[in-house]
């Protein structure tokens, strides 16, 4: 649980603290509902949040700032039961050099910055080939108006 002063709206005299709540580094948003905002975390989609929740047995429709430490600490428990945010990209990562190194197709086209997954690329993947292209008028210059 992280300590965080309010910015405004507050009287200076008393000591108010908002509570945030983070996992693996990652500040999870406090006024999303819990299934969307597990999600900010690399790894956690929503099927696994789902899941999570259930098994935490916390309903996934509360808010970030509505929860009891003991739900939240339970939370962060089953949360890093799983590969997720510096441990999952190194593994990712690592793939792809292993492919890379044994000059696997997928490795040569992750190389050649190319879709690996069999798309077109005739007339599509232009942001992954780094083509990207403004569309043409008609081809006519417009007239300019004295």
């Amino acid at each position: 649980m992280l300590f965080v002063k309010p910015s405004q709206g507050t009287n200076k005299n008393k000591l108010n603290y908002l509570f945030m709540m983070r996992i693996a580094g990652i500040t999870i948003p406090e006024n999303k509902r819990l299934e969307i905002a597990l999600t900010a975390v690399y790894g956690i989609g929503r099927v696994r949040a789902q899941k999570i929740l259930s098994e935490a047995k916390v309903d996934s429709g509360k808010k970030a700032n509505d929860l009891k430490p003991a739900e939240e600490n339970e939370i962060r428990k089953l949360v890093e039961k799983y590969r997720i945010e510096g441990d999952l990209k190194r593994e990712v990562s690592g793939n792809i050099k292993r492919l890379k190194d044994i000059k696997a197709y997928r490795g040569l086209r992750h190389a050649h910055g190319l879709p690996s997954r069999g798309q077109r690329t005739k007339t599509n993947s232009r942001t992954r080939r780094g083509n990207i292209r403004k569309t043409m008028g008609s081809g006519r210059k417009k007239v300019e108006k004295k």
